[in-house]
């Protein structure tokens, strides 16, 4: 009985993200789909080859490369890519850098997720993108849950969650002025949950990251990073080898693991039933201050 009930939730959502993808569609000139080689992310493209098929997906993937990405995300990322031969646009956080668009930051939390705004509006700017098919859902964030699944974006490419439509019976309304645009979130009314019985149901395949493996990491303030090349370490944390596993997939700077020993789609549904915590908990960008994600939201920023 209660497999049932999931699979007809799961369809609801499902027939509820095909509908605005095809709006988008039928709305908008140069739409993009956003994306990270995350989760959710890959649950879009699903989605988007079911509501298009047999047709190809009628939109490229964009992906904002910060330079410290996890290799598993780009090989993921490379392959999906090749394999449904579609076009794929790269906005190059490191090209902000150089061209001097873009300050690197210095120190111990030096990070580049909070540059990739930039890179991103300018990408979109330079691909000529009305609408951004993004893969935020409603339950990761405080601010997220103030998006409306069309959520427009002025002429500096900024949000303002006071000034979004009403989206009364499923009317969705993309009117724009020129040089405006929107962000469209078609699994908003997703969970954590929601998108890891679906990815098991779809038997769709994911980055090896989200499994339990061994990783040399330290703790830095109660989040476990992995020691990379691009974290500046200091003298006091130690580098050790732990089970790991990556509830989000984000820049390698401020994403954290959890340890953890989950290392099938079963296990990964059973841990996230019993967490405290929500997935975004591990981000070091998110506690930058009380009002971290929406001061970037109102930016620009996904």
């Amino acid at each position: 009985m209660q497999k049932a009930r999931n699979a007809r939730h799961l369809k609801h959502l499902e027939d509820e993200g095909i509908y605005i993808m095809r709006e988008v569609v039928a709305q908008f000139e140069r739409p993009v789909l956003l994306f990270s080689g995350g989760k959710d992310s890959i649950c879009m493209v699903h989605l988007a080859k079911k509501a298009f098929y047999p047709g190809k997906i009628p939109f490229p993937l964009m992906h904002v490369d910060t330079g410290h990405n996890f290799p598993e995300t780009i090989e993921f990322r490379d392959k999906l890519v090749e394999d449904l031969g579609i076009e794929l646009i790269i906005g190059s956080v490191q090209e902000s850098i150089d061209s001097g668009r873009v300050q690197e930051e210095t120190g111990p939390d030096a990070s580049r997720n909070a540059l990739q705004t930039v890179t991103l509006l300018e990408t979109l700017k330079e691909n000529q993108v009305d609408a951004a098919l993004g893969g935020g859902r409603r339950d990761e964030e405080k601010a997220r849950a103030k998006e409306r699944f069309f959520s427009h974006r002025d002429v500096f490419g900024q949000w303002d969650p006071k000034n979004q439509r009403p989206e009364l019976w499923d009317l969705y309304n993309g009117r724009k002025n020129q040089g405006e645009h929107f962000r469209v979130f078609p699994i908003s009314n997703w969970t954590e949950m929601d998108v890891w019985q679906y990815i098991a149901i779809k038997d769709i395949d994911i980055p090896e990251i989200y499994f339990a493996h061994e990783r040399k990491v330290f703790n830095r303030r109660g989040v476990w990073l992995a020691d990379t090349e691009f974290v500046n370490r200091q003298p006091d944390e130690k580098v050790i080898t732990k089970t790991v596993r990556f509830r989000t997939i984000g820049d390698a700077t401020c994403t954290g693991a959890v340890l953890s020993k989950a290392s099938t789609l079963e296990e990964i549904i059973q841990e996230v039933a019993s967490a405290r915590q929500t997935e975004r908990g591990n981000r070091h960008d998110d506690k930058r201050s009380e009002t971290a994600m929406e001061d970037r939201k109102r930016q620009g920023y996904f």
